[in-house]
């Protein structure tokens, strides 16, 4: 049985990629970072496969817990096949570089760049002796063009050099059977971010091509699909999953 980490997975596009994984066999270690009682209602939403999850609280800005995230999947599970990296902390307020403070810059830094490195130096060991691992990252829309993205400096800056990453992990371990992939979701919000495709095709979204809303569905089942076994070939590639929308340029002024 396969087992994956999925961190901030117990609400949002984090508890529907859960889902997918957990419906599709295997076992899953959901991270969350402090709401108890969201985790308290996935206990109950999810008590048939209970035997299959394990809820690990943990910062993911935070080289220690991380640690315990990875090492709890282990001592549970016996091994690490799948890494989504789902985590990571974005600053609503409209806000250009010189108006951030310190502490949210490395708060972006932290949580979505330099929480993939901790989370990799942990889990690509166990997939190397396993010869199999599927490492997922997040990013933006053109995030491997490095655009600009007004008064989202830190976030961009940070999912830019995550880019990157993702792209050498994908050369340096391709030798293992491990892959790494970066998935770019559009414009999903609020209560879209756990809704389902259907449920989303009855609302009409004017701003999206598409003419509906994305869905954590849509990127739950890219997901599961770049775990494949036979989506080896498919890594180092950066994935968009907008319905057409320009999200960068969306709000600009």
């Amino acid at each position: 049985m396969r087992h994956a980490i999925v961190t901030a997975g117990s609400k949002g596009l984090g508890k529907k990629v859960s889902e997918q994984l957990i419906k599709q066999g295997c076992s899953v270690t959901v991270n969350y970072r402090s709401d108890e009682q969201a985790v308290s209602k996935l206990k109950q939403e999810w008590e048939l496969y209970e035997d299959r999850i394990q809820y690990i609280k943990g910062d993911v800005t935070k080289k220690e817990d991380i640690s315990h995230i990875c090492e709890s999947a282990l001592d549970q599970f016996g091994r690490i096949d799948y890494l989504i990296n789902n985590a990571g902390p974005y600053i609503f307020e409209r806000k250009k570089l010189a108006d951030y403070e310190d502490h949210e810059w490395y708060e972006m830094i932290d949580g979505n760049l330099s929480s993939v490195y901790h989370f990799l130096k942990c889990t690509i060991p166990v997939m190397r002796k396993n010869g199999f691992g599927r490492i997922i990252t997040y990013g933006f829309q053109d995030a491997e063009y490095t655009p600009g993205w007004v008064y989202r400096s830190a976030f961009s800056a940070a999912k830019v050099g995550l880019v990157s990453l993702t792209k050498t992990i994908a050369l340096e371990e391709a030798e293992h059977g491990i892959t790494a992939n970066m998935v770019c979701p559009g414009n999903i919000v609020g209560e879209m971010k756990e809704a389902g495709i259907e449920e989303a095709r009855m609302i009409r979204d004017q701003d999206t091509p598409i003419g509906r809303s994305g869905t954590g569905e849509d990127i739950a089942r890219l997901i599961a699909f770049l775990c494949e076994e036979n989506s080896d070939m498919i890594t180092g590639s950066i994935i968009s999953a907008t319905g057409g929308l320009d999200v960068i340029n969306r709000h600009r002024k």
